[in-house]
């Protein structure tokens, strides 16, 4: 059997490496299924308008070039396009070689067809192939698990879908892709018109799919004749019971009722030969699993089949139904009992192996045929009515009940794990067992011819020289026994009763004893010879449940109300999860026997999903935690009374609320019986991962930790439009609820033995974190990013990780004024604190309605923020406000770009600059100038205006922001933040050391890099000096500014009563402190040498308002000098420059006449 795949076996070997890649094919398929980018269903409104001219399918290439062209000729179209393939053409590429690898399968199996048939491997053909027990397994399992894999892609991935994502592979790597391999895998993948949603079944289907690719008709009716008439698995070694011929069966069943759909013909004219297959594989079962849980129900599958159809009926006969469902419900509840009592004996005992062995097969065959036949299909879902009505019928007449079962499942697995145990600790034990018991048995037979020589006095017993003799020689045939005596053993034994009966010796307690104990070893070393490795693999085979791969998932809302009520039924589950485990010996034994390297890959991902399974399950435990704990925490903010350091003995009964504290006592053991019973589990194995029970309690905890403080942020940073004044009260009452949970969270954390203040601050972090992330995407879904892998650490390097919006509370939010809480928050504090609507007065570092003059919001604002969502909520929103700023910066970036091309400005600017490099600059009538920006800046300046002020805005949030993070560090970590700045200026002294020309090594990057983030998380940093983008077009930038500066400033004046410029007019408000850090942030972006232009161009302005008689400001231009003095005293002092600068180009008197003017 085995030199078929022997290393020297090219045929052997070819072919076991095709079947491997066959399972390893599959499993990339089913990892695939869950990471379709929702963009490429087009199953909403949103995306089928965006994406409806660019995501196409195979009509595409009707018309490419129609299609190409419309989208070149559409500049939105165009920019959609570029981000689909910046975003999503490495997916793309992942699913285009798994649906390539499936046409590669088929061809190459062909290939080694043709081979055979042509005798290139030599002494080898189909026939002599199909002769070896190896051999005829490798050729059906070959075109078996092509048929799986157009089936699973075809049901996975709907012919719409596949379609769209080949032509975007094709347009997007076009030059990594040959036309005629995507033709053949077009032809190949194209939509059959199946869908899960529908409920009509294609005509023709699967037939018509499955000859697309054609495939040699003798191959095919070798292999269904083989399957019909041959045994290749040789399982009715775990199944000895005729009547359990069908599951004995039941993987060559399906691979039969597959291989049958490449060849119709069989189904629909011969009843012959389907009434044979029906009769030897479905006599009693019509539901089957083809491959790894994918059920299909026969009645369905072959429902359009006549021959197929007829053969059925028999099985399907009502009186068979019910005799069926009655044998199975009646043996369920007997086997209930038996494996409940048998597992009340606590340890097994191992004389008894065989009467375990078979309750096992009992109620794993009884599982089998309930499971399947009570389960909904996995394929063709949409069942007939008949289908649905036998499905009832069995549930009705077994009295199917998901708890029964689920004891059944739960006894079974912890049996068949004590029983593999100690199975395996015999096996190991078994040689020097067997040779103790011999010497054993050696010495009391001795004793037994001592007592009948004499030589030893028992009462009764008269010396008997034949019975010593005979004695005598029994011992030695037991000291020349070996351990495959087995036939010699039994002839010992029945010698043994004889010698009993014959010399009547039972009469006598103490010999009779003795022959009992020497029959008892030797029925001891009898059954120790039986234990061999085959008893394990037939074990193996009847304790398999690939079958119930996907049923499981039914029973997880079973499991957790059993966990619910007994938490202690936790340690039961992990048997169970072993059990499961055991499924992955199927797709990975040929992989493992072609040593490919698929093995690590595929063994994770089956593992992974083991691993999924097993947390969702015990999921439970956390959710009922955190339901308990909800309790604690309106024990924690609204019943307990706040004890005062001091405290009266009168008051003490008062602040004891004796009740209150019982009841917190009970909740707080309930917590602890929850966390014990998954901390039971200890150390689980699944598949190739070993799961540690407290990393599971703890990413459980995490899991809804984050749920919940998601709800509550969702649920209160939620605004009222109409209303501008709720804010504060809403962060009031968040951070009641924030910090009940924390002191909450603080409380249990002995009892369920956790760190919870490091749980908590990473997780908020966590969740700032991706809500700031999901604000700052521009695409609706980004590959190669992972929303949260705390449960998985995926090392894999060939899976894909993508963000999964669906399964996220983080993102899933309303549309309610910013896609998530942050966004809601940050579009709230943006709306209060318009600049058209307020104005920011620096002495009281608040922000005044500019109708009533009544305080909107103040700095206080941000302390309450800090309170509510902590340093990670502060440090979010200043990330989040810094995007907003680069956006608004690139929108300048534009307008500048069409300043430059605008004839209007073009002519105002050379006038201006004309004027201004007049020699008689300073004589002219400055009037002028502003007249001309009045009569054609106006329409010009709006839009950059607005953007101006957007920014002004949000950097003057950053800066509050900044100062609060700064102070509250200074308080709560005084050392951590003396020590960064101490490191942040002597860092920065260095680089001053470095010459102007040097490089900055990697490492040193690295360091200025890790240094600058701890910096903006304790607020030292300068929000307003920090550059953004670089504008590389210039020219003329300077007076741009310069003269959009003057028209504006002319709309402000000097106010002495508030010390600051406020507008003239209330219906076209500045804010003066916004307009000016808006201007010094745009500033920041340009060279040093474009700051002092624009310095320079206002100093040079202001002088054209001194009279050249008195070189005093003249009374006419009083109001616009100071203004654009008290501006220019504005900028200097948010951009650290020296006063020097300003005093060179302004001569000291005329700041003197500022001064008394403001005065």
């Amino acid at each position: 059997m085995g030199d078929f795949i022997a290393n020297n076996n090219n045929c052997g070997q070819n072919l076991l490496r095709l079947v491997s890649r066959g399972n390893a094919i599959l499993a990339e398929l089913m990892r695939l299924k869950e990471y379709v980018p929702p963009v490429f269903r087009l199953d909403s409104k949103q995306h089928t308008q965006k994406y409806n001219s660019i995501i196409l399918d195979f009509a595409y290439f009707k018309a490419a070039n129609i299609h190409e062209q419309k989208i070149e000729n559409d500049p939105i179209l165009q920019e959609r396009d570029e981000n689909l393939r910046e975003n999503y053409s490495d997916v793309l590429t992942r699913f285009y070689l798994a649906f390539e690898s499936i046409h590669k399968y088929i061809t190459e199996l062909n290939s080694y067809v043709d081979d055979l048939e042509d005798n290139v491997y030599i002494q080898q053909s189909l026939e002599t192939v199909m002769l070896n027990d190896e051999g005829k397994q490798l050729l059906c399992e070959a075109l078996y698990l092509y048929g799986v894999m157009l089936l699973l892609v075809d049901h996975q991935f709907e012919g719409q879908i596949r379609e769209r994502l080949i032509v975007s592979y094709y347009r997007y790597n076009a030059q990594r892709s040959s036309s005629t391999q995507v033709d053949e895998i077009c032809l190949l993948l194209r939509s059959t018109g199946f869908s899960k949603t529908s409920q009509k079944r294609p005509p023709n289907y699967p037939d018509d799919y499955f000859k697309r690719v054609p495939i040699k008709t003798n191959f095919i009716d070798l292999l269904i004749g083989k399957l019909r008439s041959d045994e290749i698995y040789n399982q009715t070694i775990a199944f000895p019971n005729p009547e359990n011929r069908s599951i004995a069966s039941a993987n060559q069943a399906s691979m039969l009722v597959i291989i049958l759909s490449f060849q119709p013909s069989i189904l629909n004219n011969s009843s012959a030969i389907m009434r044979e297959i029906v009769d030897r594989f479905f006599p009693d079962n019509w539901v089957i699993s083809i491959y790894m849980g994918i059920v299909i129900n026969l009645y369905d599958w072959w429902l359009p089949y006549k021959s197929a159809k007829i053969a059925l009926n028999n099985t399907l006969d009502i009186t068979n139904i019910k005799l069926l469902s009655k044998k199975y419900g009646d043996k369920l509840d007997k086997l209930i009992i038996d494996c409940e009592k048998l597992q009340l004996a606590v340890t097994l005992d191992e004389n008894e192996i065989e009467t375990i062995i078979k309750l096992i097969r009992e109620t794993n065959i009884c599982l089998h045929w309930i499971l399947l036949h009570t389960t909904i299909p996995t394929i063709l879902q949409d069942e007939t009515k008949r289908s649905r009505q036998l499905r009832q019928q069995i549930i009705n007449d077994t009295k199917y009940n998901s708890i029964n079962c689920l004891r059944l499942l739960l006894s079974t697995a912890k049996i068949e794990q004590d029983l593999k145990l100690m199975y395996k600790n015999l096996l190991l034990d078994k040689d020097n067992k067997w040779l103790d018991n011999k010497i054993k048995c050696v010495n009391k037979i001795n004793e037994l011819s001592d007592v009948f020589g004499g030589k030893k006095k028992i009462v009764g017993i008269e010396i008997n020289d034949c019975l010593e003799n005979w004695f005598k020689k029994i011992s030695g045939h037991v000291e020349s026994l070996v351990e495959d005596d087995s036939r010699k053993i039994v002839q010992l034994l029945q010698a043994l009763e004889e010698v009993q009966e014959f010399h009547q010796l039972e009469h006598n307690l103490q010999v009779t004893q003795c022959i009992n104990e020497t029959r008892d070893i030797l029925l001891g070393m009898l059954n120790t010879t039986n234990i061999n490795e085959t008893t394990i693999i037939s074990i193996n085979i009847m304790t398999d449940c690939c079958y119930a791969w996907n049923i499981m998932e039914t029973f997880i809302d079973t499991m957790q109300n059993t966990i619910k009520t007994n938490p202690p039924t936790v340690i039961k589950l992990k048997a169970l999860f072993l059990k499961m485990s055991s499924a992955l010996e199927t797709p990975l034994l040929r992989i493992n026997q072609a040593k490919s390297p698929d093995l690590i890959s595929v063994s994770q991902y089956y593992s992974r999903e083991l691993e999924s399974y097993a947390r969702r399950v015990l999921q439970i435990i956390p959710e009922t935690v955190f339901g308990l704990l909800a309790k604690i925490v309106n024990l924690e903010t609204n019943i307990f009374k706040e004890i005062p350091t001091k405290l009266y003995k009168d008051k003490l009964k008062d602040y004891a609320q004796l009740n209150e504290r019982l009841e917190m006592a009970k909740l707080t053991y309930s917590v602890s019986v929850f966390t014990n019973g998954v901390l039971s589990l200890r150390s689980v194995s699944l598949g190739i991962l070993r799961v540690d029970s407290t990393r599971l309690l703890e990413d459980g905890i995490r899991q809804e930790l984050v749920k919940k403080i998601t709800q509550s942020l969702h649920n209160n940073l939620t605004f009222d439009s109409k209303n501008k004044y709720n804010l504060i009260d809403k962060l009031n009452y968040l951070t009641i609820i924030m910090d009940g949970y924390r002191k909450a969270f603080q409380y249990i954390q002995d009892y369920i033995n956790i760190n919870s203040l490091k749980i908590w601050h990473e997780e908020v972090t966590y969740i700032i974190n991706i809500a700031l992330e999901d604000e700052l995407k521009n695409s609706t879904w980004i590959p190669g990013k992972s929303l949260k892998n705390l449960l998985i650490n995926n090392t894999n390097k060939n899976d894909v990780t993508f963000i999964d919006n669906s399964s996220s509370s983080i993102t899933n939010s309303s549309n309610n004024n910013g896609d998530t809480f942050l966004g809601r928050l940050a579009k709230e504090l943006i709306k209060i604190t318009d600049p058209k609507l307020t104005i920011y007065i620096e002495h009281t570092l608040a922000w005044y309605d500019l109708k009533n003059q009544n305080e909107l919001l103040n700095h206080k604002i941000f302390s309450i923020i800090l309170r509510a969502m902590g340093t990670p909520g502060l440090y979010g929103l200043d990330k989040l406000l810094s995007h907003y700023i680069n956006q608004e910066l690139n929108n300048i970036y534009k307008h500048i770009d069409l300043f430059n091309k605008d004839k209007n400005l073009k002519i105002i600017i050379d006038e201006s600059l004309a004027v201004i490099n007049n020699t008689d600059y300073y004589k002219i009538n400055p009037g002028k100038l502003c007249n001309n920006l009045i009569n054609y800046g106006g329409k010009l300046w709006q839009s950059m205006i607005d953007c101006l002020l957007k920014i002004g805005n949000y950097q003057l949030l950053r800066s509050n922001i900044s100062y609060e993070l700064n102070t509250a560090c200074k308080f709560e970590a005084k050392h951590m933040e003396a020590s960064l700045r101490t490191f942040n200026n002597a860092l920065l002294n260095e680089l001053k050391k470095k010459k102007y020309n040097q490089h900055i090594n990697d490492d040193e990057n690295q360091l200025i890099r890790e240094l600058s983030v701890r910096l903006e998380w304790t607020g030292i940093n300068d929000p307003l000096n920090k550059k953004f983008i670089q504008f590389l077009n210039y020219h003329n930038f300077d007076c741009i500014l310069f003269l959009f500066t003057i028209y504006h400033l002319h709309k402000l004046y000097y106010c002495k009563n508030t010390a600051s410029l406020l507008s003239k007019k209330i219906q076209d408000p500045i804010d003066s402190i916004v307009f000016t850090i808006g201007i010094h942030t745009l500033l920041r972006q340009f060279p040093t040498d474009i700051f002092d232009k624009y310095i320079s161009l206002l100093c040079d302005y202001v002088l054209t308002f001194v009279s050249s008689e008195s070189g005093k400001i003249g009374n006419d231009f009083e109001t616009e000098a100071t203004t654009i003095i008290y501006y220019l005293q504005l900028i200097s002092k948010y951009s650290n420059i020296e006063k020097l600068k300003i005093l060179k180009n302004i001569p000291a008197i005329v700041i003197d006449q500022y001064k008394k003017i403001i005065k």
